[in-house]
Formats: structure tokens, sequence, C-alpha cells
């Protein structure tokens, strides 16, 4: 099967409450979510320190996924803001979550 046809993880990570966010792709999500703790996921996390994963989607085919994040980085912060309060109204890292 195909890396494009296989499932991913569309996801926002932040620094605190309604703070910086940065939204992402990925087929491993708590392996990404690690390499954004470590300062090696994304220059944007490191330079801004997010390292709370705040809200995290999963789809069953990768090039869903990547529509998925280039829709949700077009949107108004407002809506992001509402898209990650209607899953984790207080911003809590869901990363014990999904380990």
């Amino acid at each position: 099967m195909g890396r494009a046809r296989q499932g991913g993880w569309v996801y926002i990570m932040a620094d605190r409450y309604r703070g910086t966010m940065y939204v992402g792709v990925t087929a491993d999500i708590v392996s990404r979510v690690q390499q954004h703790r470590s300062g090696t996921g994304s220059d944007f996390c490191k330079r801004y320190g997010l390292s709370r994963l705040v809200w995290a989607e999963w789809g069953e085919a990768m090039m869903s996924c990547i529509e998925q994040e280039k829709r949700i980085k077009r949107w108004r912060r407002t809506w992001k803001f509402d898209l990650v309060e209607r899953a984790n109204p207080d911003w809590r890292d869901m990363f014990d979550l999904l380990v």
C-alpha cells in the first residue's frame, strides 16, 4: 500500500492557552511530538517553544490529512481556538493520552 493511502494525524501544537499554534500532519504522532519537544521537529516549534499537543485528529488516508492540514492553516486564529476548545477546553497537553 502506498504512503498516500495510509492514515495519518492532523495536529496542533501550542505553547500555552490560546498562545502560538503550529498545525502539522504526520503518520506517527508520538514520534513527531517527541521531535517537536526535542527541538528537531520544526524550526517554528523550536523558535516559539511549542511543546503542548492540544489537538489531534486521525484520518484514514494521508492525502485527506494533508488537505485538512492545509485547510486549517488557512483558517482564522479564532476558528483554530474553537477547534481546539471543542475537544480540549483547557488546552491541556494531550500527549499522555496517546502513549
